[in-house]
């Protein structure tokens, strides 16, 4: 029987070297000269910490972020950036959580339109991973490239191909 995983995780190197980049960015421009720009990452945590003068700022550097991201190969779906930045005496403060892992609801996603495809595999969730098994690899490539397609709003990567 041959395999693969679903997973969503981020290379804490790769992400590292991100927010490395970005801070060299900021270091270097023009427009952020004598202002007050923080940018750290918390591995612990699992979020990156953005904290700035000014909204505009603050935008800026979550748009290098996103930009140095995937220039680094990381999907931009892996960033959470719904939150409202808040006050915090003279600066403005934005959390932007990360995605480390398949929760509950998104693998079971992933489960139903692995089943609803109607392909001779099994899909199955494993804690944080998905693993599909089949007899034929062309069966398990087409669950790729229908996960792919599928538009399912998270970062993805299909790793341990097992034949």
């Amino acid at each position: 029987m041959a395999s693969f995983d679903i997973v969503s995780k981020v290379d804490p190197q790769t992400l590292d070297n991100t927010v490395n980049t970005v801070k060299k960015e900021i270091i270097n421009r023009f427009d952020f000269k004598d202002s007050h720009v923080l940018i750290e990452l918390d591995k612990k945590d699992l979020k990156i910490q953005i904290e700035a003068e000014s909204e505009m700022k603050l935008k800026q550097v979550t748009d290098a972020l996103i930009s140095r991201s995937v220039k680094q190969g990381l999907d931009p779906l892996t960033f959470n950036l719904g939150g409202a930045p808040f006050q915090s005496g003279k600066h403005l403060k934005l959390e932007v959580p990360f995605r480390s892992g398949l929760d509950q609801p998104d693998a079971k996603k992933i489960v139903k339109l692995i089943r609803d495809s109607g392909l001779k595999v099994q899909a199955q969730i494993m804690d944080d991973i998905v693993r599909v098994t089949g007899k034929k690899i062309d069966d398990l490539q087409a669950v790729i490239h229908q996960v792919k397609t599928a538009n399912l709003g998270i970062p993805l990567q299909f790793i341990n191909m097992k034949t």
